[in-house]
């Protein structure tokens, strides 16, 4: 099977629908952000703050370039990844791209008070400018889109019937 990538904002629920359709489609599962904490042996926030942005935006780009040559992958992507319009090129390569949305609203419930996640140091009027900037952006890539502002289990069924639909 070609690889799932599954983009969208912050506190959309990429990493948590991603480990469910890997187990349910059979396919091994990459969190991006994971992997290249991984690989650099530090976290995001380290990274941001030692080589700033740009870099960390650079291991993205090549990772994807990377995990788009193999197959019978789920790609849970940083929320930045697909909103560099030029790696658009690389996550159609790999694969069917699926958004993730779940609204503003739920987007701040769900990271309000989460240190770890560097881009919300400036607070809840850059957190909306971001998403509403990256949003159309994102709207571009993907193959599906699909609302996850209700539960687990109801995100999973529209995804995976969405998915069956396009497969």
């Amino acid at each position: 099977m070609n690889n799932l990538i599954i983009c969208g904002f912050m506190g959309a629920g990429k990493t948590t629908l991603g480990i469910k359709l890997a187990e349910h489609f059979g396919m091994q599962f990459i969190d991006t952000d994971c992997e290249i904490v991984k690989r650099e042996n530090r976290t995001i926030a380290d990274i941001f703050a030692t080589d700033g942005e740009p870099y960390f935006r650079k291991l993205e780009t090549e990772l994807i370039k990377e995990l788009g040559r193999q197959k019978n992958l789920v790609i849970s992507l940083g929320g930045g990844l697909a909103a560099n319009k030029d790696n658009h090129k690389y996550l159609k390569a790999a694969g069917k791209v699926i958004l993730l949305d779940c609204g503003i609203d739920v987007t701040l419930e769900r990271i309000t008070g989460d240190s770890t996640r560097p881009l919300t140091a400036g607070g809840r009027e850059d957190i909306v400018a971001r998403y509403n900037m990256r949003k159309p952006i994102y709207e571009e890539v993907a193959d599906i889109i699909v609302d996850s502002s209700a539960d687990e289990k109801r995100t999973f069924l529209t995804a995976v019937s969405a998915i069956e639909d396009i497969l």
